[in-house]
């Protein structure tokens, strides 16, 4: 969905700039009077609902904590600004993410985008927000599938829009971590679904295939199945049939709990199982049960990683553990991220030059250098234009009288973060 947004570039109106726009009256319509309202409107788009659903789980925490300290206005240039957060479901569709991120520029006017949540979310919003010239900023999706899987070209990068998170070759890397103490078979099965992060992590050139072939491991492909699929024979026989002993992919949690369901009933019992996404939040692996015992994956945020919030010093862990008292569950890795964002959307709105501007807030979104509780955001030194890295560790559900807790088992990049566990095989 590709839409068109008629703006000046000092966004005071079409008659800015002309005598036209001496007489004008303090509003016009499709206008806002700054100067007398002094607010600005951030668009937040994640998936509330739908099979994402659990990215967005802590979202009403976190947004209730930031709304609490952007309360008192936030600073820029000697004026007070208030902040109004307006936020959207994407419903866990990109075409969804599309239409609601359309309507946050167009209907709603916001100055700021900010989406979370797999590619799914991150891309339709971030492309929205291209067309459108407003400034944008992203999270919780690795950055090949947000970058490349929207067509972008490294020597030029994007002109509006902004990433950070964790690559494909982070997410390597700390699999390969957790592998190498396993001792186990170099036979690995590939689990890729059809969709941006299934097709970013398989892709035979910049994905899995050639970091794991690189690495003395082989990997048993059977090809893209399409999401929510109810049938993982043919994988799981190709990985029997191949000795693996290692599983790895990339999968939403109904597809990961058919596949695993799956596997127990035909006889399939791999010593590690280590999929991306799926595996990351704590009420998915209870439903799971006992054979949720050992599942390892990534792990971008805990209460152990050594981060404090820029906007209040909160540690990573009191953050953790606030959203646990407040809430009766445990936490989730996307609460870091979803309060990172807000860090770098306030942190902008104090330092860009004129918050009349797309074109100041998008200068000062590229400028950003912030340490966050999730680590440092700084587009100035990442793999490609319009996007920042943050830390990976590794990462293993072990159960602990009823309950599962998360061990960081694998730290070889990211030694700052303790570890927590031994990995130990299924």
């Amino acid at each position: 969905m590709k839409i068109t947004k008629l703006r000046h570039p000092t966004r005071r109106g079409f008659l800015a700039g002309t005598a036209a726009a001496v007489a004008a009256p303090a509003i016009i319509s499709g206008t806002r009077a700054y100067a007398q309202n002094k607010t600005l409107k951030v668009g937040f788009v994640s998936p509330k609902t739908g099979p994402l659903a659990g990215f967005a789980e802590a979202d009403d925490y976190v947004l209730e904590g930031i709304r609490k300290t952007f309360s008192g206005g936030l600073e820029n240039n000697g004026s007070s600004w208030n902040v109004e957060i307006i936020t959207r479901d994407s419903q866990s569709n990109p075409n969804r993410a599309a239409e609601v991120a359309a309507d946050l520029i167009l209907g709603d006017e916001v100055d700021i985008m900010l989406a979370a949540a797999t590619p799914d979310t991150t891309n339709p919003v971030a492309d929205q927000c291209e067309i459108n010239e407003v400034p944008c900023i992203t999270t919780d999706a690795p950055w090949q599938p947000y970058f490349f899987g929207r067509g972008g070209n490294p020597a030029e990068g994007f002109q509006s829009t902004y990433h950070f998170f964790w690559g494909l070759e982070d997410v390597i890397g700390v699999f390969l971590d957790m592998w190498g103490q396993s001792g186990v078979a170099k036979n690995v099965g590939g689990l890729f679904p059809n969709d941006a992060d299934g097709n970013a992590w398989g892709d035979p050139k910049l994905g899995l295939p050639p970091a794991l072939a690189g690495a003395g491991y082989n990997l048993v492909d059977p090809g893209r199945y399409q999401p929510l699929s109810d049938d993982f024979s043919n994988q799981i026989a190709a990985f029997r049939d191949a000795g693996c002993e290692i599983v790895t992919g990339v999968m939403i949690p109904p597809d990961f709990g058919t596949f695993w369901s799956q596997a127990a009933q035909q006889g399939f019992a791999p010593k590690v199982v280590t999929v991306g996404k799926a595996l990351l939040f704590p009420t998915v692996i209870d439903s799971y049960g006992d054979r949720a015992d050992g599942l390892t994956s990534e792990v971008w945020w805990s209460p152990h990683h050594p981060f404090a919030s820029s906007l209040d010093g909160t540690t990573a862990k009191d953050l953790a553990g606030g959203y646990t008292t407040a809430t009766g569950r445990p936490w989730t890795q996307p609460i870091g991220f979803k309060h990172a964002l807000f860090e770098v959307a306030a942190d902008v709105i104090k330092r860009a030059e004129d918050l009349e501007d797309y074109e100041a807030i998008t200068a000062a979104i590229a400028a950003t250098k912030l340490d966050t509780i999730v680590g440092t955001v700084d587009w100035s030194n990442g793999p490609v234009k319009n996007v920042s890295k943050t830390p990976l560790v590794g990462g293993q559900w072990q159960k602990e009288g009823d309950t599962f807790d998360l061990k960081i088992v694998a730290n070889s990049a990211h030694t700052d973060i303790p570890l927590t566990g031994e990995l130990k095989l299924i």
